[in-house]
């Protein structure tokens, strides 16, 4: 008699633990569910091109030549350099990369107080030996927009500066394989040149994604622009009107010149409010 109160007490204990599991399980389906559904829910919404456009433009600098004894609108001296850095830093203005620049226009996230894009064209060798350290000095990241036909040529950046540059925080970004404006693209050979290939070799040189471009010369048209969204978040014009129906292909920038310090928060102030 003992062995049998025994066998149905074990056989009913089971089916009890057997219930309760059961019940977790579907409780725990539910609660995947309900957090699938809440992910769901909270995806954003990327803005459109005419909220895009209304937003205030963020200040974007571009330099060239960082030299002494040259002159011209594409060249500027490095105690100008170091001293329109200082400037920026002292005045509050803090450099954002064009991941958070993108962020901002198609998502409308926060940026820091004061903003400014410092970026860099050509891949002119003192943009490693000289930029980056002042603008690391004084709590700051750029982006560099390669060239790629310059790859470890005299006066230009080598593959390992280039990828020592993504090490440090900068971002690199492209400008095309050899500088011909891409309203001449006209072959699908001419963007696989241009574009593609260029694209994959930095990406292998910094290991990690190429998601920016640098109109040569500033150049564009809509049609460009078009076919320039099909690689890169934002690409960046210069002073120019902007592509209403694809403004994140024409992001303003300026050229800064040798210009006083004054001068320069003058420029930016007057050129981007």
């Amino acid at each position: 008699m003992s062995r049998k109160i025994i066998f149905f007490s074990l056989f009913f204990f089971s089916l009890f633990i057997s219930s309760c599991s059961n019940a977790n399980k579907k409780g725990d389906t539910k609660s995947t569910t309900s957090k699938e559904q809440k992910d769901t829910t909270t995806q954003q919404v990327a803005n459109a091109a005419s909220q895009i456009m209304a937003k205030p433009q963020v200040p974007v600098l571009c330099y060239h030549r960082i030299t002494d004894g040259s002159k011209g609108d594409y060249t500027v001296s490095p105690a100008t350099f170091s001293a329109h850095m200082k400037v920026l830093a002292d005045s509050g203005y803090h450099s954002i990369s064009p991941t958070q620049l993108y962020d901002y226009l198609v998502y409308n996230k926060s940026l820091p107080a004061n903003p400014v894009m410092i970026s860099f064209d050509d891949s002119r060798i003192e943009h490693s030996t000289i930029a980056a350290p002042v603008m690391e000095k004084n709590g700051m990241r750029g982006v560099f927009f390669i060239m790629t036909i310059t790859y470890n040529k005299k006066n230009y950046m080598t593959t390992d500066e280039i990828a020592q540059l993504a090490k440090a925080g900068h971002t690199i970004g492209l400008h095309s394989w050899d500088h011909t404006m891409v309203t001449k693209y006209k072959e699908e050979a001419d963007w696989k040149k241009q574009v593609e290939e260029p694209i994959a070799k930095l990406a292998k040189i910094t290991g990690k994604p190429v998601e920016f471009w640098a109109h040569p010369n500033g150049v564009f048209n809509h049609e460009s622009a078009v076919g320039l969204s099909k690689y890169f978040k934002l690409s960046f014009a210069l002073s120019t009107k902007r592509d209403s129906i694809q403004p994140l292909q024409c992001v303003r920038r300026v050229i800064v010149p040798d210009m006083s310090t004054q001068a320069l928060l003058k420029s930016i102030r007057r050129t981007f409010n």
